[in-house]
């Protein structure tokens, strides 16, 4: 097994713009291959959690790809991982804005001047990083045993 999953998606690091908006995701992502596309999208998303939780990753432009990083963390065989990030979309409605100004106000809803009110994400920020540390051997192996499998 590789050392890592990055030479999957270092390829195509630059070709996919996760600031532009869901369209412009969308085009760079059609641009990849089906494995890239995975790993690419739960990169991000682990990434954003681990250094802010949730409310990080939805509020940054990250947030755009949490529906591909659902996906992504199913295909490498993190299926408790992807329904805990699905029950976390479910704060912002049955239909999940893509927009970065749609998800900032919900999460700005969850704010005041005098005090913050609890992170709506607190208690599922324990139990994410629990299972990409755990689920599948943890997010690291998963994602480089699903890219050797699917490397070439």
């Amino acid at each position: 097994m590789p050392d890592s999953y990055w030479p999957l998606i270092e390829p195509y690091w630059e070709a996919v713009s996760i600031y532009d908006g869901a369209a412009v995701l969308a085009e760079g992502l059609r641009r990849l291959p089906l494995p890239a596309q995975h790993v690419f999208a739960a990169h991000w998303c682990q990434s954003e959690v681990y250094n802010g939780g949730l409310r990080q990753f939805f509020d940054n432009s990250t947030g755009v790809l949490a529906p591909e990083a659902v996906t992504g963390f199913r295909a490498v065989g993190m299926p408790k991982t992807a329904a805990l990030l699905e029950r976390a979309m479910l704060f912002f409605g049955s239909s999940y804005p893509r927009e970065r100004a749609d998800r900032e106000r919900a999460l700005a809803a969850t704010e005041n001047d005098d005090e913050e009110l609890p992170n709506p994400f607190e208690t599922m920020d324990v139990e994410l990083f629990t299972l990409l540390d755990t689920e599948a051997d943890g997010w690291e192996k998963a994602a480089r045993r699903y890219a050797a499998a699917n490397a070439g």
